[in-house]
């Protein structure tokens, strides 16, 4: 299977030199650029890649309201955001937007590869354990504490009392050996519950699982 890659920067140079790397390969293309985050927008609803390689200081719309709207039209296209630094407000909203995982804009070509390998096929970029670190240094733009502890937020209603359960191990950044570690179950059965969850609550991968924790507060900040 060839893997189809949308191109999302503003320098042209930038770009130049991400398609040479993808061209080289060959299980992947190159199918489009684009300099803005509109025709990142539009020209993915008509070349319909598999990931989107999205900066996010573009002049216009930039990459993050990008990646939301390529998210809501686009569901099968997988986002990964291009950030300078992997703790920065950057990575935090784009996560947050959907998007598969973030890599640095300095990533050495086969770290590149590897990421657009891995989101291509449903895995997240990012450990859990890295996108729990960022939720935590930016938990001041998360929704308001709930009382409840997020039971009253609708989309929980959807999975049942185990699947909450492992859903709030996965935000603490737990694999699915700890999880069964922590709440006596077989692994297997771990891994069970964890596509349920990701089914029933239609996210992408885990790093949106932790996201999700976190706006529910299944998991609390600190």
């Amino acid at each position: 299977m060839t893997i189809r890659v949308l191109l999302v920067d503003d320098e042209p140079l930038l770009r130049m030199a991400f398609s040479m790397v993808l061209e080289a390969q060959p299980d992947m293309a190159a199918v489009g650029e684009a300099g803005n985050g509109a025709e990142a927008v539009r020209l993915t609803g008509i070349r319909r890649p598999d990931v989107v390689l999205m900066d996010v200081r573009m002049p216009g719309m930039d990459g993050i309201e990008a990646t939301e709207r390529i998210v809501a039209e686009c569901p099968e296209a997988r986002v990964l955001i291009l950030t300078t630094f992997d703790l920065d407000e950057y990575a935090f909203a784009g996560l947050r937007a959907g998007a598969s995982g973030f890599l640095l804009k300095n990533a050495m070509p086969q770290e590149l590869l590897a990421a657009i390998r891995c989101v291509a096929v449903g895995d997240a970029v990012v450990a859990p354990r890295v996108t729990r670190l960022l939720l935590e240094n930016f938990a001041h733009r998360l929704p308001a504490k709930s009382e409840d502890g997020g039971r009253g937020d609708e989309r929980l209603d959807r999975i049942t009392v185990r699947e909450r359960e492992v859903l709030t191990q996965m935000g603490r950044g737990l694999s699915n050996a700890e999880i069964a570690e922590t709440l006596h179950l077989a692994e297997a059965t771990v891994k069970t519950h964890v596509s349920r969850i990701l089914g029933k609550l239609e996210l992408r991968d885990r790093v949106q699982a932790v996201v999700l924790a976190y706006e529910t507060r299944l998991v609390q900040p600190g």
